[in-house]
């Protein structure tokens, strides 16, 4: 069942650049996340999704403009998470590295054994508690970062292209855990390189393109009808320069 919308939602971008020297990545975004069904980016490289996330979980501030959480400009909400395409996993367990991540989130200690399994089930994980974190395959791993990012109890989690060095069986697996996690009430804002699975993951799609929004629509009317030449061609395979 979902969960009611969560208060720090929706994220609104108002006219928001993020320069970096002379480099403009973000060039007056306007946007706003709602919650609901997986909200995917998707762009050519260095079209400014990396960056978005990065200015959304509240790890850049904007040069210009505005941004805001549920209505409130001050302050970053504490229950969100950022999982990046390449996790680090830390020289422990799987469980170890579930425990560190929820001693950082402070839940108390005698909660841990019991949230340990509980989110090591949810991924798809049930049974590898002692496996030594890097020796497990990659999607096991990013399945295990999901795990941590989980950890800290998100009502919104932002995911950078988590499939992207996997294979076919590994990329259906995180699918679906990411699919299984939105249906809790969790809003996932995600980037991808495929158009595939912003099909099948996507409530809503939103088109970069040199650091600007060029379109956002529904999954459906996206696909089926883009509005504007920038989408037409990237959806048709072609270079957007």
């Amino acid at each position: 069942m979902m969960r009611a919308p969560v208060a720090n939602l929706p994220i609104a971008f108002e006219e928001v650049s993020v320069e970096a020297g002379a480099r403009m990545i973000l060039d007056r975004v306007r946007l706003t996340i709602s919650a609901g069904p997986p909200t995917i980016l998707i762009g050519p490289n260095g079209s400014g999704k990396t960056t978005l996330l990065r200015t959304a979980m509240g790890l850049l501030p904007p040069s210009r403009g505005r941004l805001t959480w549920g209505g409130q400009e001050t302050g970053v909400p504490a229950k969100r998470a950022l999982l990046f395409q390449r996790p680090v996993m830390l020289r422990r367990s799987a469980a170890a590295n579930i425990r560190y991540a929820l001693r950082s989130a402070g839940i108390p200690r005698n909660e841990h054994n019991a949230r340990i399994e509980q989110l090591l089930d949810q991924v798809g994980l049930d049974g590898f508690g002692e496996r030594p974190a890097r020796r497990m395959s990659n999607g096991e791993q990013q399945r295990l970062a999901l795990a941590r990012a989980l950890a800290r109890e998100p009502t919104v989690l932002f995911l950078d292209e988590p499939t992207a060095s996997l294979d076919p069986a590994a990329t259906k697996a995180v699918e679906e855990v990411i699919r299984t996690v939105a249906e809790g009430g969790i809003k996932i804002v995600m980037s991808t390189h495929d158009l595939g699975e912003a099909r099948r993951l996507a409530g809503d799609v939103v088109l970069l393109h040199r650091g600007r929004v060029i379109e956002h629509a529904p999954v459906s009317v996206f696909f089926r009808a883009p509005q504007t030449p920038e989408a037409s061609a990237f959806l048709a395979g072609e270079l957007l320069l």
